[in-house]
């Protein structure tokens, strides 16, 4: 007999390659995952996450050099300067662009404006290598993804460091802080949701919420979706209105194939920047495209504009009719409301007045998450004029808060009554009626002193249900 082997009535130890979905000490009944045979070499966490932050940042920077290649080989006059190593640091400071960093261009200011849909790119990265890290570092409690998202990000940081460090050159300079910060908190994120998404699906990670934080956060990621929705359609419709100048703005730059699908390329990661700014629109603050002007339902006044065909949608002169304007106005309003419903739809409460309480919650955590949406959507596009470009996070996150706060409390209060008085409507108040005949002779009525709440849709002789309200009173 071998040494692993075990005697029938002896217990076995258990495995630890068999992951477990729970926080506490005990593990759950997750799906199996990889055993380590015995004596075999199991690598350290940190050096598993350093692989996948390595894996991560090669194959975005490759990605990058590869299309910013392409732009010099097919556009030799765009002045990348130096040949190949321009080409090389131009891919880098775009891959720390992706990661929302500001770089300074010498003589013409900073550059903060940036499109958040770049973030995809490595977002997609780190969300498979948190997936990675999880399953080949076998970890086996949700509670110990943690750990493997800052095994991931904080080599992660240190490399985006170095690269903003390789990439300086004449021309720009990454913000070297905002490099290391950035990377390390779009690691964290990406690699902590991916690892817990590969010990189980969201509905069960979300059941492992206490019921009324997931209420407020089902309430607040359904206001989000709306919102996001809306500012989409509002996106779309103005582009679609605008399509004929947008065309005739691309025309007049002469890009080419090549150039034209780069430039397609940068409208499409400018998208969501156009979403939230589209959602800012809608809130009632706005946002602006330089100095002294502004972009508003009520109106607009927008000075000289870059040649970028994307800016050739945003309205102009006297803003937008009345009654559109009163509609996009209210979606807002909508979005909160409907967030405070389904928050007090998925746990209502007996308190009436914790229920706008919750309602509030829901629609406040929307707006701050809209306002560093809307912060991070816009910034400088150098030193001159346009040093004020998209919304004000600050205000944005302000009236969002008290916007959809107030209107998600109403909500959720109006709901929550209904649901109650809905759950009451079988029920008639009596008081002396007999008790039912299974019932004992203790339990008869005429010893209560309180109100009978009947239940009139129980045709079965079911229960009757006595409240004394003096009852504690008696006892004492």
């Amino acid at each position: 007999m071998s040494a692993s082997a075990h005697a029938p009535g002896r217990p076995r130890p258990p495995n630890p390659g068999t992951p477990g979905i729970s926080s506490g000490a005990e593990s759950g009944s997750g799906p199996p995952g990889p055993v380590t045979p015995a004596g075999a070499y199991r690598r350290p966490l940190v050096v598993t996450g350093a692989i996948a932050a390595c894996a991560v940042a090669g194959t975005g920077v490759a990605l990058l050099t590869t299309l910013t290649a392409i732009g010099w080989i097919t556009a030799p006059h765009a002045g990348l300067g130096n040949g190949l190593p321009g080409v090389l640091r131009t891919a880098i400071t775009i891959w720390l662009a992706a990661h929302h960093v500001a770089f300074t261009l010498h003589g013409a200011g900073q550059i903060g404006m940036l499109p958040l849909g770049l973030l995809l790119i490595p977002g997609a990265l780190l969300w498979r290598a948190g997936r990675w890290v999880v399953r080949s570092g076998e970890v086996a409690r949700l509670r110990h993804v943690g750990y493997a998202a800052l095994a991931l990000a904080l080599p992660y940081a240190l490399l985006s460091g170095a690269l903003a460090l390789a990439a300086r050159s004449s021309l720009a300079a990454p913000s070297l802080a905002q490099a290391v910060i950035g990377s390390f908190l779009a690691a964290l994120v990406a690699g902590a949701l991916g690892g817990a998404h590969a010990l189980a699906p969201w509905r069960r990670l979300a059941a492992l919420l206490p019921d009324r934080s997931r209420s407020v956060t089902m309430g607040s990621l359904l206001t989000l979706s709306l919102l996001i929705a809306a500012g989409a359609l509002l996106a779309g419709a103005s582009l679609a209105l605008h399509l004929s100048q947008i065309r005739t703005l691309t025309d007049s730059l002469s890009p080419g194939p090549a150039g034209s699908a780069l430039l397609l390329l940068a409208e499409l990661a400018y998208v969501p920047n156009a979403i939230v700014w589209a959602i800012a629109f809608a809130l009632g603050p706005g946002f602006a495209f330089g100095a002294g002007t502004f972009v508003a339902p009520t109106g607009s006044a927008l000075g000289a504009m870059p040649a970028f065909p994307m800016l050739a949608a945003l309205p102009s002169g006297g803003g937008v009719p009345a009654w559109l304007s009163l509609l996009v106005l209210a979606i807002p309003y909508l979005a909160a409301a409907a967030g405070g419903v389904l928050t007090v739809r998925i746990m209502p409460t007996p308190m009436l007045e914790a229920a706008p309480l919750w309602g509030f919650v829901s629609g406040a955590a929307s707006g701050c998450v809209v306002g560093v949406l809307a912060a991070f959507a816009g910034g400088p596009l150098g030193s001159g004029r346009l040093t004020a470009v998209g919304p004000s996070g600050w205000q944005v996150a302000l009236v969002a808060v008290l916007e959809m706060g107030v209107t998600a409390a109403v909500a959720a209060g109006a709901a929550n009554w209904l649901l109650l008085g809905r759950a009451a409507g079988g029920w008639r108040s009596g008081r002396g009626t007999e008790a039912a005949p299974d019932q004992a002779g203790d339990d008869r009525a005429d010893e209560h002193h309180g109100p009978v709440l009947v239940n009139e849709t129980d045709d079965a002789g079911g229960h009757r249900i006595y409240l004394d309200p003096w009852a504690a009173d008696r006892d004492e």
